[in-house]
Formats: C-alpha cells, sequence, structure tokens
C-alpha cells in the first residue's frame, strides 16, 4: 500500500514539473498585435461581422451534401449482388442513378452550378 502511494505521488510530481515547464517555455515573448488578433476564412476580424453571405457558396455546398449521401447509399448497392435477383438489383441502382441524374440536371439547369452570372 505504501508502495503504492509512492509510485503516485511520484507520478503526480512529474507530470506537474512537466505541465509547469511546458507552460513556461511555450510563452511568447514578443507580442504582435496581428498575430495576436483572430483569423477565420479570410474574413477581416475587425470589419463588421454582419457581412453578406455567398448564397451560390451554399447551394454548391448543399448539393455536394446530397451527392455525398447519395453516393454513400449507392455503394451497398454493389456488395448485395449476390443476395438479389439480378434483374432487382440492377432496376434499383439503375432508378437510383437515374433519380440522380434528374436531380443534377435540374440544378444545373436552374442555374445553381454556375459560378458566375
Amino acid at each position: 500500500m505504501f508502495i503504492m502511494f509512492i509510485v503516485v505521488s511520484t507520478t503526480f510530481v512529474i507530470s506537474s514539473v512537466v505541465m509547469i515547464l511546458a507552460s513556461i517555455l511555450s510563452k511568447k515573448l514578443i507580442t504582435d498585435r496581428e498575430k495576436n488578433s483572430p483569423f477565420e476564412c479570410g474574413f477581416d476580424p475587425k470589419g463588421s461581422a454582419r457581412l453578406p453571405f455567398s448564397l451560390r457558396f451554399f447551394l454548391i455546398a448543399v448539393i455536394f451534401l446530397i451527392f455525398d449521401v447519395e453516393i454513400t447509399l449507392l455503394l451497398p448497392l454493389a456488395s448485395i449482388i449476390h443476395l438479389t435477383n439480378m434483374f432487382s438489383w440492377a432496376l434499383t441502382g439503375v432508378l437510383f442513378l437515374l433519380i440522380l441524374l434528374f436531380g443534377l440536371y435540374y440544378e444545373w439547369h436552374q442555374g445553381a452550378l454556375e459560378w458566375s452570372y
């Protein structure tokens, strides 16, 4: 029991010393106003926070997520080929791909895939 106490207390002391040394050594000596300011995604942190968000970028991101989820739904189709009838497997795959292609054509026709006017 006494040896366990010694081991635990020694581990605690060593880890505390390492954390304190790391904290002291990682301090910045020179502070720079530009380096201390937050920077995210190219937005100016000192400007207005109410900048308009690009609706085009949002639509492209949503379309990407939709098609990404569709691909994850399509992948298990390859693993069940030996479990099902070939006609029903092919019909399901073709119908699924036709729905995807129709959605892509619709988005393209609506102009959501164009970056500039």
